[in-house]
């Protein structure tokens, strides 16, 4: 337990995305400094760069996903509504068949976007917990808190004194923890670096005041610190809006106004944004969706009105290296969505399309079923409901006539197939061909 750094995330799957992306930024600030440029806004630019180029490849396939789902949401529809109001079990074994049929021949996934998202979900949290506490995977950084971490542990009454800081309930289990009470050296090093990371201007110069003997010390830190955070004048390592309180009391009206660059640039560019991102799913669509589909709608236009202004909020109270990071994402995604749409636009859609068709039909051939036993099935419901009305006026059977009726079915349908698969299915189209034929 002692060699565990707790300044990192201890996720089972955050933690090693985190791990490794922290290897990507310690990279990158490694380069920047032995240039002369040591600086941590710049490095976040960098790192988002790279991390947006590295999931190209998933953003390329989300926004295929979308442009066939425009295409594909009126056929899904028109299958909907022919099977609006019948709950039979024959008729709904149809319409998902025939849906089925639908995505084989776009080549998607009824759970394609999904799968995207789940994928980048892990690394966008991983990113945050990387740019939130950059001492804790880039060293060079953590290297700038020694020797005042060591020296202010040995400071009896420290402990305490940095739990009277206004961040320092974030860590209370570190500090309560046996580890830290015990005295291991890089547990309690990481507590107090974890605290001093979080802490503002004004604390730090607190530890002066509190500590006069460490006034040195401290003042070599603030310096490294200040050089590895400022970012075209501001401290990134602040919120906006501690930057802005001090600003005022300190009658430095400019820095005030600096202050608010972050968030309203995060506001903008998060709205150029959300306009780039495909609109035609909802706009085609809206004249034919049902009531369910069109509160959906209703619920994504209004979350894309206020994701610019939720943005904004967040980037005023969060540190402003947070806020960077947010600007810089959404001006990569936004080049990212041009040069995409681009590329979209120049594909052959139609092609692609005739494309999956023909794997889906190799595909079904392979599993031994017919595209004409589908077709069959597909259209087999209609049939089934006239003869409804026919069958009602026959005797019911007995209980053991029933069940006698439903193993001899369950034979014929299962010959040479496995029972519920697609070949047991086609089986069926052809016995109820057979007997219509018969007839």
């Amino acid at each position: 337990m002692s060699n565990i750094l707790l300044t990192q995330d201890p996720g089972k799957i955050i933690g090693p995305v985190a791990k490794v992306l922290g290897y990507i930024m310690e990279g990158i600030f490694y380069v920047l400094d032995k240039i002369g440029i040591p600086n941590i806004g710049l490095a976040i630019i960098l790192f988002t760069i790279v991390i947006y180029l590295l999931l190209m490849p998933l953003t390329i396939k989300q926004q295929k996903f979308s442009k066939l789902s425009a295409k594909m949401n009126p056929e899904l529809q028109a299958i909907q509504n022919k099977y609006k109001n019948r709950k039979d079990n024959d008729s709904m074994m149809a319409m998902n068949m025939e849906t089925k049929a639908v995505y084989a021949k776009y080549g998607v996934s009824p759970s394609g976007s999904c799968i995207q998202l789940l994928i980048q979900m892990p690394i966008l949290f991983a990113l945050y917990r990387v740019i939130y506490n950059m001492p804790a995977y880039v060293g060079k950084i953590k290297e700038a808190f020694f020797p005042l971490v060591d020296k202010l542990i040995a400071q009896e009454g420290s402990a305490e004194f940095l739990q009277s800081f206004s961040n320092a309930n974030m860590y209370a289990k570190q500090f309560a923890n046996e580890n830290f009470t015990s005295g291991v050296t890089t547990y309690v090093q990481n507590t107090y670096i974890d605290v001093l990371n979080k802490a503002s201007t004004t604390e730090w110069l607190s530890i002066k005041e509190h500590f006069s003997a460490l006034a040195g010390d401290v003042d070599h830190t603030l310096e490294l610190l200040n050089q590895y955070n400022n970012f075209l004048g501001l401290n990134i390592a602040n919120s906006p809006s501690y930057t802005m309180k001090e600003a005022f009391s300190t009658g430095s009206y400019l820095m005030a106004v600096a202050a608010l660059i972050i968030p309203i640039l995060s506001a903008v560019t998060q709205w150029i944004n959300v306009k780039l991102m495909p609109q035609q799913t909802a706009q085609q669509d809206s004249k034919n969706a049902n009531d369910t589909q069109a509160a959906m709608m209703q619920s994504m236009k209004t979350m894309n009105m206020m994701m610019p202004i939720m943005s904004a909020f967040f980037c005023f109270t969060l540190p402003a290296g947070m806020g960077l990071y947010w600007v810089a994402g959404a001006v990569v995604r936004s080049v990212q969505q041009v040069l995409i749409n681009k590329h979209i636009d120049k594909m052959d859609l139609d092609e692609v399309i005739k494309k999956n068709e023909a794997k889906a039909k190799k595909k079904m051939e392979k599993a031994g079923i017919k595209a004409e036993q589908m077709a069959a099935y597909a259209n087999m419901n209609t049939k089934k409901v006239s003869s409804v009305s026919k069958n009602a006026s026959r005797p019911s059977m007995t209980r053991e006539e029933r069940e006698e009726s439903i193993r001899k079915s369950t034979e014929y349908y299962n010959q040479n197939a496995k029972p519920g698969s697609m070949m047991s299915k086609a089986n069926m189209v052809k016995q109820y061909n057979e007997k219509n034929n018969k007839k």
